[in-house]
């Protein structure tokens, strides 16, 4: 066997290996990291964003309902769509709670530009980079739904016929 034939072989199961977990994985991951940053805001303080996320959700809100009620609501969101990602729930509607949830992240860039730029568009501050990284999840969660759709609708045609 030729190192040719063998660098195809380690190749072809490690794209076997990515094709059977890559999107467990990406659901886990995301599913971890929400999980990990509602249980945060249960704690007054625990969560780095808290004081961001009040103050955006106010905004939102139009100032009518109590910060620490906001706050205990977003807790909430965000852990169940943690523990429906980790435990493999695949209902659409999860992905669609993720992709509402981090346009409600993303809108401080508009609300308070200040918090977010040091000089706009480039410079961001640890808070501005903070929220870009969302834009990571936001293609995650794409993925995900393109994946889980492209099952969805293999299994109906497959049925069909």
């Amino acid at each position: 066997m030729s190192v040719k034939e063998i660098s195809y072989k380690i190749e072809l199961g490690f794209h076997q290996l990515l094709d059977r977990y890559s999107i467990q994985l990406l659901e886990l991951s995301i599913g971890l990291i929400y999980l990990w940053f509602g249980i945060l805001k249960f704690f007054p303080g625990g969560s780095p964003a808290e004081v961001l996320a009040a103050n955006t959700m106010q905004v939102i809100t139009f100032h009518l309902v109590d910060p620490t009620w906001l706050i205990k609501a977003l807790a909430t969101w965000e852990g169940f769509i943690g523990l429906c990602l980790v435990l493999g729930f695949k209902p659409k509607y999860i992905l669609y709670l993720l992709l509402i949830h981090i346009g409600g992240t993303l809108s401080p860039i508009f609300i308070f530009p200040e918090q977010v730029f040091v000089y706009s568009p480039f410079g961001f501050t640890l808070v501005g980079q903070y929220i870009m990284k969302n834009f990571i999840v936001i293609s995650a969660t794409l993925v995900i739904f393109s994946k889980s759709n492209n099952i969805a609708v293999n299994k109906k045609n497959r049925r069909q016929v």
